[in-house]
């Protein structure tokens, strides 16, 4: 309801900083929890902020570490609704298998944990949004390594998984399928005067208004799903086809706050149906929508990628929610866009 306060983890991650833009949007007051002052004057540079300042409406709480017991304690006082997306994300080429752990699994784990146990510590919290990942449903054979007919829906239960874990992806999506049961068991063995939705989006691709330096827009592993082809980066390997715009994604937390949407849930979060995304479309995407930039040699465009087909269910989200995931065209628009911007070339 506009007015309620929200607070909002991973506020400064791609997704994070389009929730609170929206959530704003929407009428309610958000409490931002950062971990360090520096990253909440960066939320309030971004030009959807210095356009239309929040005033009193934003504030922001420090949590240096989401690790730490009782972390989230006084972040969550006073708060009606906690949206929380901080989590690892697919970064850590630089790790070895010995670090996974301490790396993705156990932030993921207790910081969920963290965020569920401050809850039940006050009064007043009626709902919990949490971003899962359509890969906590997925088994990693079926994600990665197997073609398989299974059409996967909000209803699949992954096995947990014990490691070890060969690569920093395997390792995520193990963080993820923990942390999703975590939350579950955390529901299930505690009395809790709150509920929980769980939003559990494919590779989310998009804009991200923190991002000042086309150079850096790379570094989300998901955002460069969008834009290597039109880089001329090859995919180094086949990656599962699925993908949902990050507007989409912001767009599920933030109604998903409503209390007429039935809490204790999960939803899915992918575009183009069941057929997924098919990288190999990004070349013709682009010579589509940027001939120009083609043409002159900005974009390549010659980048190889291949898709490994996986069938996703998301249809329950978008008749709950009542909006259509944006495609796989529009979720490259955006970020080439973005890109061209960000380069000082003028876009049509």
């Amino acid at each position: 309801m506009a007015g309620d306060l929200v607070l909002i983890t991973g506020g400064t991650g791609l997704i994070g900083i389009k929730t609170i833009h929206l959530a704003l949007k929407a009428g309610y007051t958000v409490r931002a929890a950062v971990r360090s002052q520096s990253k909440g004057e960066a939320i309030l540079a971004t030009p959807t902020l210095k356009a239309d300042p929040p005033g009193s409406r934003l504030s922001f709480v420090i949590v240096p570490d989401i690790l730490k017991d009782n972390a989230y304690d006084e972040a969550v006082r006073g708060v009606k609704y906690i949206i929380h997306h901080a989590s690892p994300v697919t970064k850590g080429d630089d790790l070895t298998p010995e670090q996974f752990e301490t790396h993705f699994i156990e932030p993921a784990v207790k910081g969920t944990t963290a965020i569920l146990t401050a809850a039940n510590k006050v009064p007043g919290i009626k709902r919990i949004v949490i971003t899962s990942s359509v890969v906590a449903i997925i088994p990693w054979e079926d994600l990665i390594m197997r073609e398989v007919d299974t059409v996967f829906d909000e209803k699949y239960e992954c096995p947990v998984p014990t490691g070890p874990y060969s690569a920093p992806f395997q390792a995520y999506a193990a963080s993820k399928v923990k942390a999703l049961n975590a939350t579950r068991n955390f529901v299930k063995d505690n009395h809790t005067t709150w509920d929980v939705i769980n939003i559990q989006p494919g590779f989310v691709i998009g804009d991200d208004e923190l991002r000042t330096d086309p150079a850096t827009l790379c570094e989300s592993k998901t955002v460069a799903l969008g834009l290597d082809s039109a880089l001329g980066v090859d995919m180094p390997r086949p990656m599962p086809g699925t993908s949902v715009h990050v507007a989409d994604v912001s767009k599920l937390h933030v109604e998903a706050l409503d209390p007429k949407i039935e809490g204790n849930q999960n939803f899915l979060a992918t575009s183009d149906g069941v057929r997924g995304t098919s990288w190999e479309d990004a070349i013709d995407i682009v010579n589509r929508n940027f001939p120009q930039a083609v043409e002159n040699g900005i974009l390549p465009n010659n980048g190889h990628a291949k898709t490994k087909k996986i069938k996703i269910d998301a249809s329950k989200a978008e008749k709950v929610f009542g909006f259509k995931f944006q495609s796989y065209e529009e979720q490259v628009k955006t970020v080439v866009k973005q890109y061209l911007e960000l380069s000082g070339i003028p876009v049509a």
